[in-house]
């Protein structure tokens, strides 16, 4: 792999507050965006990803004075999205201080918008957000070879696109990185879906992030030895249950190396 294993603290925000549930239903308060942000830095966070999960218009400039305030105290990378429809939206966050953007239903409604915008601003800017969720089938008839399906609106609306083939297609029109989300696993703390990661790392060369899942140390090196270059988590990190250090540790002790 070469490179060094990056663990990534996920804010999901609602109207300028963080937020976590469980399949992104019964959400909990979990504090101030930018006080979290400053505690994962001094935790030694490799990159933080904010997830705007409302994301509607109102709440748009809530989201930029958010990234703006982090931006400042931060001096790691900062992935932003929720609600980034096109070129113009991204090239506001990126001004707003973030350094990459997550797009999810956008693409998968426009598939073109992956290739502008890493035209535009590069390929390492753009992280393409995939909510799989696995295929239930009532009659053993699938829509999927994978038996992943891509999913919208946190789960709640199934595309009936196989999860893989998205992956290596939106890899091949230019996205720097897959941002891999288990919505079985979200917040369920019962391990990262590895079968999911093994078979995205096997359609795809750009990196991947392993997420949904995650609820203790043990968990972790499993997600890389699945084929994912970074590992990222909400709840356990924000509720206090496992540490950055302490991840980082696990990872040492497999044989990987941290920063």
């Amino acid at each position: 792999m070469g490179l060094a294993v990056r663990v990534i603290p996920c804010l999901d925000v609602n109207a300028g507050r963080v937020v976590k549930g469980v399949n992104f239903k019964n959400l909990r308060d979990a504090g101030d965006p930018v006080e979290l942000a400053r505690e994962y830095f001094n935790q030694g966070a490799d990159e933080l990803t904010f997830l705007d999960i409302t994301a509607s218009s109102d709440e748009r400039e809530t989201t930029y004075d958010m990234v703006r305030r982090t931006a400042e105290e931060l001096f790691i990378p900062l992935t932003v999205g929720g609600g980034v429809r096109s070129v113009e939206d991204v090239d506001r966050l990126l001004r707003s201080g973030a350094d990459k953007v997550g797009v999810n239903t956008a693409a998968i409604n426009n598939p073109h918008l992956i290739s502008a915008v890493a035209d535009r601003f590069g390929a390492q800017v753009l992280v393409l957000s995939v909510d799989a969720m696995r295929e239930v089938t009532v009659d053993g008839t699938r829509h999927t070879d994978s038996g992943y399906e891509v999913t919208t609106m946190g789960g709640k609306h199934r595309t009936g696109i196989d999860a893989v083939e998205w992956a290596h297609h939106a890899a091949e029109l230019g996205a720097g990185e897959i941002l891999l989300n288990s919505m079985d696993a979200d917040g369920t703390q019962d391990g990262f879906d590895l079968q999911m990661i093994r078979g995205v790392r096997a359609a795809v060369d750009i990196p991947i992030i392993a997420s949904g899942g995650a609820g203790k140390v043990e968990d972790f090196p499993p997600a890389i030895e699945a084929g994912a270059d970074a590992v990222l988590a909400a709840s356990v990190f924000h509720f206090g249950t496992v540490t950055i250090p302490e991840v980082k540790d696990e990872l040492r002790k497999h044989g990987y190396e941290v920063r």
